[in-house]
């Protein structure tokens, strides 16, 4: 039994996105796709899903044609698709979620109780039963709610998994259950299409490679031939020479100075300074504090207790716009739902915080988009008037880089910046990371990559549990070491 496609195109418009498809893939499989941002593995994901139509060619299912008029059609025909933005309802419960249009009813009424314990049955039987059924998923990490979408997926056992990013949020524990859920669905005889930028995992769980380039894919590797470097030079059309900037030695005066800072079932007793010119990432395991901590430091929650200071004065911001007039600035690790206004053009997106208080002339602002698109080499090139949905997950993050340092801000946060970026963007987004503080500006920055974690910083962070369990210098310890920290293997 197989998936076939068959020389499928699409474009828009004028815009040529895939030129011509083809793959051959068996039940049973892990096939993974990998591809820099722009290459058009959204694109795909969307036409297998029957969110968007063909142009052309042909899709097959056991040598049969589909023509798929929705995702309803695909889920009926058994190709079910988790995005890498959530499609969740964040005021139902995750039981809700799970069983949306299939909830128990008794005497006309939904049967609550059956409904949970069938969530819970659901969620355990993939190795997530940690999570609550009766949660609010607005109350959830957004690692727990990636697992919930997953799930989600499930319910109606499908014959295609397509995941799009599906570990980007996730780490430790959560991790090796996605990696055992996928071996298992493997097993049973599923097809599971992965999309990834992670690559290592890539090689570890897949059975073929499918690398895209341009709207088409040029080549099919092995995974226990390839190499990372072979999947980047394809993917780029380049070599990368150098992932990580060389770390800096000399630093100025502290910037920012955190004491005591509290916030009840959150975190605990935070303390630590970031000084003028420095990278500190901040690692942890999901639910240890990690986007809270910064988040209150950004004005975004209000600490039960502790202090913040910014070049040796203490602050209170009562809301972000505070920490802004303060010279910091926040990338929140969603860039779709805290991020960016998608609906919005780019220069219009790249433009808004800047623009409280004060009215820039339609020429300033077409001068501000047009600068930070060439800075940051955000592509297409003339996309200051396209709406921001229609770029790139890469593009979409540089458009929101992009936005925070109009701000000039003397402080940079960067909650997950590479999260779901390909690796040739991930190496743009480092050089500017390291050019801004070669430039003086202090960066704290929080990460679910460990190895960013380490090679991009001058000191780590570890979280575990709500507190900062230890300070390490990054030249001078390992992945093995912060890991162990933060899974409580050393104290």
């Amino acid at each position: 039994m197989t998936l076939a496609l068959r020389d499928v195109r699409k474009s828009y418009g004028n815009t040529v996105i895939l030129h011509g498809i083809s793959l051959d893939a068996r039940f049973g499989q892990v096939v993974a796709i990998v591809g820099a941002n722009g290459a058009g593995k959204s694109t795909l994901i969307k036409i297998l899903s029957g969110a968007v139509p063909k142009n052309s060619g042909e899709l097959e299912l056991d040598g049969q044609k589909l023509d798929l008029k929705g995702p309803r059609d695909a889920i009926r025909q058994g190709i079910c698709t988790v995005y890498q933005e959530l499609s969740l309802v964040p005021e139902l419960s995750v039981a809700e979620n799970l069983l949306l249009g299939v909830l128990p009813r008794r005497w006309g009424l939904i049967a609550w109780r059956e409904a949970r314990i069938r969530a819970k049955e659901i969620l355990t039987s993939i190795g997530f039963g940690s999570i609550d059924p009766a949660a609010k998923i607005r109350d959830l990490p957004i690692a727990k709610q990636q697992m919930v979408e997953i799930a989600k997926a499930l319910v109606s056992t499908p014959r295609v998994l397509v995941l799009d990013e599906p570990s980007a949020v996730l780490s430790g524990s959560d991790l090796d259950s996605l990696y055992a859920l996928v071996g298992q669905l493997r097993d049973k005889g599923t097809l599971v299409l992965y999309v990834s930028h992670r690559l290592k995992e890539v090689l570890d769980l897949a059975d073929k490679i499918a690398v895209m380039k341009d709207g088409r894919f040029v080549a099919e590797l092995d995974p226990k031939k390839a190499t990372e470097d072979d999947m980047i030079t394809l993917m780029a059309g380049r070599q990368i020479e150098a992932i990580y900037p060389d770390r800096r030695k000399v630093f100025g005066e502290p910037t920012l100075a955190v004491k005591g800072l509290t916030r009840a079932g959150e975190f605990t007793d935070v303390n630590f300074s970031l000084r003028r010119g420095e990278v500190l990432s901040v690692f942890g395991l999901v639910g240890s504090g990690r986007s809270e901590l910064v988040e209150t430091i950004f004005g975004s929650r209000r600490p039960d207790s502790g202090s913040i200071s910014i070049g040796g004065l203490t602050k209170t911001f009562h809301a972000p716009v505070d920490a802004i007039k303060a010279g910091l600035a926040l990338i929140t690790e969603d860039r779709q739902r805290t991020g960016l206004v998608l609906g919005l053009k780019v220069g219009e997106n790249i433009n808004l915080a800047t623009m409280h208080g004060i009215l820039l002339s339609m020429v300033k602002r077409r001068s501000n988009a047009e600068l930070m698109i060439n800075e940051l080499s955000i592509h297409p090139k003339h996309c200051k008037d396209m709406a921001a949905w229609q770029l790139s997950g890469g593009n979409q993050q540089k458009a929101v880089i992009a936005k925070w340092l109009l701000t000039h801000p003397s402080i940079l946060i960067l909650d997950e910046p590479t999260r779901g970026v390909d690796m040739a963007t991930r190496v743009d987004i480092y050089k500017k990371i390291d050019e801004l503080a070669s430039a003086g500006i202090s960066i704290l920055m929080v990460s679910s990559d460990l190895t960013e974690a380490v090679s991009m910083a001058d000191r780590v962070l570890v979280m575990r549990n709500g507190r900062v369990l230890k300070e390490l210098d990054a030249a001078g310890t390992s992945e093995d070491e912060v890991l162990a920290y933060a899974i409580g293997g050393k104290e």
